[in-house]
Order: C-alpha cells, then structure tokens, then sequence
C-alpha cells in the first residue's frame, strides 16, 4: 500500500523560495529504505556493465518496484508544494556511489541536460536510501545559484565523472557551497537552475540516493532535444490528477510479475 503523510507540508515552499533547497527529514519509513538499496543491488545484479550512479530513467517501465516508489503519495505530497495537484513523471534515476570507488558528479544545473518545455517547471526530490554525508560524497549545492541563468557546460571526459560535463569554472564560486546532509529515508528538494554536485566516494560506506524529476501535466516532454534522441520518451507517467491533452503520451505503470521482478512489500497489489 502507498501510504500519505499527514504533516504540514506548506513550509517547505517558502524555505526552497528563500534558499534555493529545502531538507524534509523522515519522509519514508526505514522498512521501504531498506528496499530501495535492495532494489539497486538486484538492478546491478541483472544489469551487468552498468555502473551505479548510472542506473537510469530507460529502466523504469519494466520495473513495477519503482513505479511504486516514485508514486508514492508522500512524495507526492511534496511535489505538489511545488506543481499543483496534475503531476507526472519525467525522469528518475540511481545515484549510488560504491564504497572507495563511487564517481564525483561535478557542477551543474540540472536543467541544461533536459528536453522540457518549459525549461523550469520541473522539481527534482532527492531521496536518501543511505545516510549521506561529506564523506561518502554527499551532494552540494552553492545557494543563491536557484536564480542564475542557464550557463552552457562543457564536456568533461578527462577527470572522472558520472556526467562527463560540468559549468565552466569562472562562474562557480565554490567557498560558498555547502554540504547536503541526510539520514536514509530523508529527501532535499532542488529546482533545475541551482548549481550542485558532488565529491568522490572513497569512504568505507555506500551513498545511495535516488533522485525524482517530477513536472506538472503542462510541461512538455520533447524528445530530439538537448542531446536526447528523438523517440518516445521511455517513462512518463501520470502520478496524480489529470493530464492535459495534447501535451504528453503517458505509459501505464509496470504490473509485477514474480519470474522477472523483485518482490516487494506489496508486490501482490501490483499485478
């Protein structure tokens, strides 16, 4: 069962306007935590090659557990602080970082990398499956950047990284960044302009997190854009309310099937 939180959520808008970010602890029980890192290890399990910060969106229609995660109605109910009640899916994807050897993602704005019109209507939920701190390469974010102009990136392939780009370094004043740390089960909240990254995993422990790209039912999905091939858009979901016509095609939601998923808190109300 997808269950909703009860707390009062309408503080969280005017901390993110204020900051650029917003923390909101606690929002997932340690029993479904602890799946979402059992989750990423049978991903790796049955996608050999893949690294595991890169455990992507083209995973998700197949993929019944995390259809259910990422329409989990606590989610929910902090993305429609920022949405409105007509949300859909855009994109999520596995930012694990494996003890000693996860890769650092260098600075960026999110929205740059994306084919959505328009570009900012877009909220992007951090979900913590570990605890995540400055030693396990925990994100940063440099506040005050939520209202900077998109910036081009440039590729960068000769210092290892997740996302072989980064901004160019005369626009990023790194003094003033600061650690984003969370509990398992806790979630920050950024929008697509602010400028964050982070370091290298070389502690003993994991940082898992998974992060969430949800827009409202009036952002456009356009593939062929931004690099993006020009195909049908592999996971667009309609989450809660209604979509608009003519704006996206939404896909159904992954049924459960016990020979080729995960079993799951709740699988049998999947299929």
């Amino acid at each position: 069962m997808i269950v909703s939180t009860s707390r009062d959520l309408r503080w969280i808008r005017g901390t993110f306007d204020e900051q650029g970010y917003v923390i909101v602890p606690s929002v997932l029980d340690s029993n479904l935590t602890r799946e979402i890192g059992r989750h990423v290890d049978w991903l790796l399990t049955h996608n050999p090659g893949v690294r595991p910060e890169k455990l992507g969106h083209t995973l998700i229609p197949d993929d019944p557990f995390w259809c259910r995660l990422v329409s989990d109605n606590r989610l929910l109910d902090i993305a429609e602080q920022f949405l409105g009640p007509n949300i859909a899916l855009f994109a999520s994807s596995y930012f694990s970082k494996p003890p000693f050897d996860g890769m650092p993602v260098l600075w960026h704005q999110d929205g740059n990398y994306w084919p959505l019109e328009p570009q900012d209507a877009v909220v992007s939920l951090w979900l913590a499956a570990d605890d995540s701190t400055p030693e396990n390469g925990c994100m940063r974010v440099i506040p005050g950047t939520q209202n900077m102009e998109f910036t081009e990136h440039l590729r960068e392939e000769k210092k290892r990284n997740v996302l072989q780009s980064q901004l160019p370094p005369d626009v990023i004043d790194e003094s003033r960044a600061i650690d984003i740390v969370l509990k398992a089960g806790d979630v920050s909240i950024h929008g697509p302009r602010i400028v964050h990254g982070s370091n290298a995993n070389l502690s003993p422990k994991r940082r898992c997190g998974l992060t969430i790209r949800y827009i409202p039912t009036t952002t456009r999905i356009v593939p062929g854009q931004r690099g993006w091939p020009n195909e049908k858009w592999p996971c667009s979901f309609l989450l809660r309310g209604q979509g608009v016509p003519g704006v996206n095609e939404y896909l159904p939601m992954a049924r459960y099937d016990p020979a080729r998923h995960m079993p799951f808190n709740g699988c049998e109300e999947w299929t």
